[in-house]
């Protein structure tokens, strides 16, 4: 046995070296893939500058400010002796993930919940299913205010949510879409052959859910799970709005929107925040996919 250890160790240390090479062309990418951004930004202000073009939009530094300026922003004081812009957007930030991720898990086992029942009933898909799809073609600026406010007038044995838990529904609602139609057709995508031979063993409903077609789902479901993180974090800004909450990046959002014309800068650098707690989310669940997807039954050699 001591002889197969060392003889696998140069193995592990190559497997090794070559998972930080891929780890390293990676970053290098990112990077690469932001200065291309930011290249492509620059030249298009400068060329729209240069020559006078007022066609899509006139470029300025009100609507096109600089991105070092945006980025700049976040280390200069919100206001006057205030604290650092990014001091003041990481807590708000924080505060918008609370309520992102509160829907998040709460939109994605319902999801789930439904997802199986739907693909276990052919006539609760045929009945449901419609009403499923016809959920997501209502604005959900149009349902936020209905749903925050609704919901303040909610008492439960004297338990009344707080406004951040109501901001969290709106984000469930926006993440347990994608999960429930992923869900289904993840279920259903296992080998029919598998599951009758499942059947023949006189296996149950559950067995060959959790040991068939669970398993067989999940490259499906991690997919669903990567739109809902980002959707959720959406789901939870837009929700902020109607609710007033100045906590999170909703009410930054709107506080900066009323300086735009004088500090352009600090609504474009909260906008950075935001798509940076979307893909932190986003990244959690491809993190995720990357554990538990190689562990499932058909990548264990």
């Amino acid at each position: 046995m001591a002889h197969a250890a060392a003889a696998s160790a140069p193995l592990v240390r190559q497997r090794r070296a070559r998972a930080a090479g891929r780890a390293a062309a990676r970053a290098g990418l990112i990077v690469v893939v932001l200065l291309v951004l930011w290249g492509l930004w620059e030249a298009y202000r400068a060329t729209w500058l240069h020559f006078g073009f007022t066609r899509p939009f006139v470029v300025d530094q009100t609507t096109m400010p600089h991105i070092h300026d945006m980025v700049g922003a976040l280390f200069e004081p919100s206001r006057v002796n205030g604290p650092l812009l990014i001091d003041v957007l990481f807590h708000s930030a924080l505060f918008t993930a609370k309520e992102a991720a509160v829907g998040f898990v709460v939109g994605a086992g319902v999801g789930f919940a439904l997802g199986v029942v739907l693909a276990h009933s052919r006539f609760l898909a045929r009945g449901l299913m419609p009403y499923v799809v016809a959920s997501q073609t209502i604005p959900i600026l149009a349902i936020a205010p209905m749903v925050v406010i609704g919901l303040g007038s909610l008492d439960i044995f004297g338990w009344t949510p707080s406004d951040w838990q109501r901001v969290a529904v709106i984000a469930a609602y926006l993440s347990f879409f994608p999960v429930t139609i992923n869900t289904v057709r993840g279920l259903n995508s296992a080998d029919p052959r598998a599951v009758e031979l499942m059947r023949s063993y006189a296996a149950s409903t559950w067995a060959i859910l959790w040991k068939l077609r669970f398993p067989a789902s999940l490259p499906y479901l991690f997919t669903a799970l990567k739109i809902a993180a980002t959707a959720c974090v959406v789901g939870a800004i837009v929700g902020e709005l109607p609710s007033s909450i100045q906590d999170g990046l909703g009410g930054a959002i709107l506080n900066f929107n009323q300086y735009y014309t004088l500090d352009p800068e600090n609504l474009w650098a909260t906008n950075i925040i935001a798509a940076l707690l979307g893909i932190s989310f986003f990244l959690v669940i491809v993190i995720a996919e990357k554990l538990v997807v190689r562990r499932a039954p058909e990548h264990v050699g």
